[in-house]
């Protein structure tokens, strides 16, 4: 019976110590989540590069506005914490990222396995696709992406974008010329130096609406499958499932349809205010 009672004793011990250690972990979890730090700090620090219609660009008087700016507000009222905006190239974005200048990416970022192999992404917010805006000059020679596979071709794509990846994917017999923004790619087709520009369907269809007819033929049709996603840290499941639980509630009570009307149907209404 004496055997009996301790070996109970040492049972409910362990389970107890087990039970303590676990909760320790969990409260230690918390404690280092980057949801704890961003209330903590009472500021939601936003990682972007500015320059990516609609979602994110300068305004005339240089203000930051666009999709992604929306959802970031809408978050950090969410929190009841105030928001930073962090204008960060595209190249260092990530890196910067996990060197904690900001808590997290909201800036049109494809969701891929090689960077998924550096940050966790939320549930995806939107999807899109590469298309190409081509110089007018090769009306009715340029039909499909795939004519585009020939070195006497050159073709303009942003640096470190899924454009740029897709590009030399599925073009890469041509002459790929990469650039820092996406001004700057598809002012070369504009201008005639190159004959094509790869890029996200949102960003090419806004800019040739109201920049590119009669001088851009735009091949809309997407060529590529890209759901785009909220980066964050790894090692992080009480933010992931604070911003998947937050855009699953968004996209149910109308606040999401509202803010993709604003800037992606509603274009007229901005593209004026817009650098």
């Amino acid at each position: 019976m004496k055997r009996l009672f301790g070996f109970l004793v040492f049972v409910v011990s362990l389970f107890m110590l087990v039970s303590f250690t676990s909760r320790a972990a969990d409260i230690n979890l918390w404690h280092n989540s980057t949801l704890y730090k961003i209330q903590k700090r009472g500021v939601l620090r936003v990682g972007l590069n500015a320059g990516y219609m609609p979602f994110e660009m300068r305004s005339k008087t240089g203000k930051i506005i666009g999709f992604d700016v929306d959802m970031a507000k809408l978050m950090a009222k969410a929190m009841g914490v105030k928001l930073k905006i962090v204008n960060t190239d595209w190249d260092g974005i990530i890196p910067a990222l996990m060197t904690n200048k900001f808590d997290i990416i909201m800036s049109g970022m494809t969701i891929t396995q090689k960077r998924n192999l550096k940050v966790n992404f939320a549930d995806p917010y939107i999807v899109v696709g590469q298309t190409v805006l081509v110089n007018k000059k090769w009306a009715g020679k340029i039909k499909s992406y795939k004519d585009l596979n020939d070195p006497k071709f050159t073709v303009t794509v942003m640096l470190g974008t899924t454009g740029d990846f897709a590009a030399k994917k599925y073009i890469s017999k041509a002459k790929i010329q990469e650039f820092q923004t996406e001004e700057e790619a598809v002012m070369q087709v504009m201008q005639g130096r190159a004959d094509a520009f790869v890029y996200d369907k949102p960003y090419e269809s806004i800019f040739y609406s109201n920049k590119g007819k009669g001088k851009l033929i735009f091949l809309d049709k997407p060529f590529t499958y890209e759901p785009l996603g909220w980066a964050i840290n790894k090692g992080d499941p009480d933010f992931l499932n604070w911003l998947n639980n937050f855009l699953r509630q968004i996209k149910h009570d109308g606040t999401y349809d509202k803010v993709y009307k604003k800037w992606f149907v509603n274009v007229k209404d901005w593209m004026g205010k817009v650098q």
